[in-house]
């Protein structure tokens, strides 16, 4: 396996999820050096148990962190992965294309008090070849000779529901979990704990996709438990070593000729804030005062119905199939963007604890008991960016390394608690004309969709990085993960952070072979 001196300039990528995996392996196949650095450890298949807790303890970052705004929970925020392969390994394999008036929220929703709505610098036209592509390499359902996965039973409750509501955009979706083998992955078993990782690899991820692949190529070196501390330059500006701690403690510096930023959209905004100079005082591409702004975890929230009949909503791929219908743009609603009914489960101590955050009581065991007759959907929609909404350093908490850890703030704008309250009275009426007895709706727990802080922009003024994901500031920087989104859309991220992660990697290429960078 190849490996590099710290004295070498690589490409650095900064960690090895959906974007830092993704653009990793298409530099590495490109005859790109590369050196991705990944703060967690390197797990195997034989690692990934169907244990909730087990994984949840394996898989998560659990360095402290703080939230504030009272709607995400305020010591656990964001719920992200802190392993080799990042949070592919965590996610439910939702694969699904931004609509074409999402890449321009600005110009389809006008000006909205509150909101700092800007247009992508790229638009679908230019994206759709980079969703094919993203699609074939991963597998996605429904899409080329892949074929979809089967409904389970919740899924078949949710589109009951709906189709007796009139909804018509009902259907498993596009899930990057192999129907049949592919790519040397078998084929989904509905084991059905796909967000604690997959035991049989069947579901994407970087962590034995992609970070194999790119090893193969004799370009590419993982150092894993590598926890990057800052970023730094030259005389001239421009990025030249990556400082992290290895699994040691002990502190070493990379050499690098660029760098691609993926540490999810909180520690990539934290990294750019902790790496302040003289010559970048409010840290790294913030010369506009960006970095870290306009956070957005999507509007969400949860419906659980008790069914008349047993439903086991834990059998099978966790997120089933959703209900698209209201996911357009359609003001006449009362808020701007759209939003997804999505299949949702969860273990029972799970359960026990979201069903009804502090219930307590003989009416909430007898929900409880009643574990096998629940169906559950998940809200995913268009979160508005909010420049007040924001990653910040919170100097009164310190990490392992005495640095002030990320603070993350949100506040739901006008716009998203209208969209919230339509999205759960709409999901109450689906799981009533189902024919359930209780419904509960519940709050938005820890993100797991985080996006912003780094977007996009046409203008240097209006955000951190370009259409490439370069930063208008420091051209050999790069985002490569959710944190460059100019808007959140009401899909699921990942499938464009792929996309992106392989536009961005033949653009790279092309730079580095024009010596423009």
């Amino acid at each position: 396996m190849k490996a590099y001196a710290l004295s070498e300039p690589v490409v650095v990528v900064i960690g090895s999820g959906a974007g830092g995996g993704t653009v990793g392996y298409d530099l590495a196949r490109e005859g790109i050096d590369v050196v991705c650095l990944e703060a967690g450890p390197r797990l195997t298949l034989r690692d990934v148990v169907n244990d909730d807790a087990e994984m949840f303890a394996k898989l998560s970052w659990l360095d402290p962190r703080t939230g504030s705004g009272g709607v995400l929970p305020d010591q656990f925020p964001a719920w992200i992965c802190k392993t080799v392969g990042g949070t592919t390994m965590h996610w439910a394999a939702c694969a699904l294309r931004f609509q074409e008036h999402e890449w321009k929220p600005r110009s389809t929703y006008g000006a909205i008090d509150g909101a700092k709505l800007i247009d992508w610098p790229v638009d679908a036209k230019a994206m759709q070849p980079w969703y094919r592509r993203a699609e074939a390499s991963m597998g996605v359902g429904g899409r080329g000779d892949m074929p979809p996965l089967p409904g389970n039973s919740n899924y078949k409750v949710l589109a009951y529901g709906a189709r007796k509501l009139g909804y018509t955009a009902v259907s498993t979706g596009h899930m990057a979990i192999n129907s049949r083998p592919f790519d040397g992955r078998p084929g989904c078993q509905q084991i059905g704990f796909c967000s604690s990782g997959c035991a049989i690899g069947a579901k994407w991820s970087t962590l034995y996709t992609s970070i194999p692949k790119a090893e193969a190529s004799g370009h590419f070196e993982l150092r894993d438990q590598a926890t990057v501390v800052r970023i730094e330059h030259n005389d001239a500006g421009k990025v030249d070593a990556v400082v992290y701690r290895d699994a040691e403690g002990r502190l070493q510096r990379q050499r690098a000729r660029a760098v691609c930023l993926a540490a999810n959209s909180i520690e990539t905004a934290r990294l750019l804030l902790l790496s302040q100079t003289a010559r970048y005082p409010d840290g790294l591409a913030n010369s506009a005062g960006n970095v870290g702004r306009h956070y957005m975890p999507h509007t969400t929230g949860s419906v659980f119905g008790l069914m008349p009949g047993e439903v086991n909503f834990h059998r099978g791929t966790q997120m089933a199939g959703l209900i698209g219908d209201q996911g357009r743009h359609d003001p006449i609603r009362g808020f701007a963007g759209g939003y997804l009914l999505e299949t949702l489960s969860g273990s029972l101590p799970l359960m026990a604890t979201s069903l009804s955050p502090g219930g307590w009581g003989r009416d909430y065991a007898k929900a409880l008991e009643r574990y096998q007759y629940m169906a559950g959907q998940w809200i995913c929609g268009e979160n508005l960016p909010v420049a007040s909404n924001a990653i910040t350093l919170n100097d009164k908490v310190r990490d392992a390394g005495d640095d002030p850890v990320a603070n993350v703030h949100f506040e739901y704008h006008e716009n998203d608690k209208a969209m919230l309250s339509h999205a759960k009275q709409q999901g109450r009426l689906i799981y009533e004309a189902a024919g359930a007895k209780q419904v509960f709706t519940d709050p938005a727990f820890p993100a797991t969709h985080n996006m912003g802080t780094c977007r996009q922009s046409e203008r240097p003024q209006d955000g951190v990085c370009n259409g490439y994901g370069q930063s208008h500031d420091i051209p050999n920087l790069f985002i490569s993960d959710g944190s460059q989104f100019s808007s959140s859309a009401a899909e699921n991220p990942t499938l464009t952070i792929v996309a992106l992660a392989m536009r961005q990697a033949a653009y790279i290429r092309d730079q580095l072979a024009g010596k423009a960078l």
